[in-house]
């Protein structure tokens, strides 16, 4: 267990968290290992078999602190919110858009080319990086693949060949993302995109950054008001936050991406850092998802500019940012939404 900013993380299974007076206190088997006041956290993660006092819980949903549930290996279960806020107007102009075809493709387009774009950058980086190696030339090769991918998205008819164009060029970066793997590359070997279970470690630190992400991408929705289960470019099911998958397109490759690349590259996440379970999943061992959640902290620590506002932000408001520009183009104050672009 260790508060990393302001969000509490918890991963010592059977913990008990409960509220005394001010103070959230956590027992293990009955006795108390962890305290902090309650009014230093905006969040609190809990991993796995974690149990959670409803007394806790309710004054949670009344602070509007976020309590969130992920798998004991990083998978996003659920999320405690508390009562609907925000502007009614902006949730109506939202589902105005979604009935409007034209207007929703428009959107999902410049998120796909947002996407696209950014893991172009990061595929060009990797290749000058690597100038003179074999990888060059597959990673140039992949970084093409994506500027054809935008080029094809401007001209696509509809939202499903938008998504076919979209999958095409996630295909073709993830074949060349070994590429921009540099140390230990028999274990960390990458071939192709497997969930549910990871079936290589890879896989592993790209699901847990995924869902990290996907969970700020629910906040960021929720803070400005929209409705983080009405997207545009994913399709509308229950329960799946799609609006909140659209805003994470474009930031996998800068945030998610770039930080597992970092921690292989710089050997801060290691081959004996994985084990194996039943089904044939391969997940971090609770050592290493400690290393990993304190790099991603860290990360969104840093800053950088932001195109649009040209001033610098830390990473971890990117999110915030551009769900809050979303809002202010379906209120009308803006003429388009504009992604973020990596640089």
């Amino acid at each position: 267990m260790k508060p990393i900013l302001n969000t509490l993380y918890i991963q010592t299974q059977g913990s008990y968290l409960r509220l005394d007076h001010e103070t959230l206190k956590v027992e293990v088997e009955r006795e108390m290992v962890f305290q902090i006041p309650l009014h230093h956290l905006r969040s609190i993660v809990v991993f796995g078999n974690v149990l959670v006092s409803p007394f806790l819980l309710h004054r949670c949903a009344e602070d509007g602190r976020d309590v969130v549930w992920l798998s004991e290996y990083g998978r996003f279960h659920a999320r405690l919110n508390g009562p609907t806020t925000g502007n009614v107007l902006l949730r109506q102009a939202q589902y105005a858009v979604l009935n409007d075809p034209g207007q929703t493709l428009e959107i999902a387009r410049l998120m796909v080319a947002g996407k696209l774009q950014n893991a172009r950058t990061v595929l060009k980086r990797a290749a000058r990086e690597g100038k003179g190696s074999p990888d060059q030339g597959s990673l140039n090769e992949a970084a093409e693949a994506q500027a054809d991918g935008i080029r094809r998205a401007e001209q696509a008819s509809d939202l499903d060949v938008l998504r076919g164009i979209e999958g095409s060029a996630a295909r073709a970066y993830f074949a060349a993302f070994s590429g921009m793997i540099r140390l230990n590359r028999d274990v960390f070997g990458f071939t192709e995109r497997s969930r549910r279970p990871p079936r290589d470690p890879v896989n592993a630190l790209l699901s847990l950054a995924y869902a990290l992400l996907s969970n700020e991408c629910v906040a960021a929705c929720e803070s400005v008001g929209l409705d983080p289960q009405v997207g545009f470019l994913h399709a509308l099911r229950p329960g799946r936050p799609a609006l909140a998958l659209d805003l994470m397109e474009e930031l996998r490759a800068p945030l998610a991406d770039r930080l597992v690349l970092t921690l292989i590259n710089r050997n801060q996440i290691k081959p004996d850092d994985f084990v194996d379970r039943p089904g044939g999943g391969i997940y971090l061992t609770e050592t290493a998802r400690k290393t990993f959640l304190a790099a991603y902290q860290k990360r969104k620590q840093e800053e950088i500019t932001h195109p649009v506002l040209n001033s610098k932000i830390p990473y971890g408001l990117i999110a915030h940012i551009q769900a809050r520009l979303l809002a202010r183009y379906l209120r009308g104050d803006l003429p388009c939404y504009q992604p973020f672009l990596f640089r």
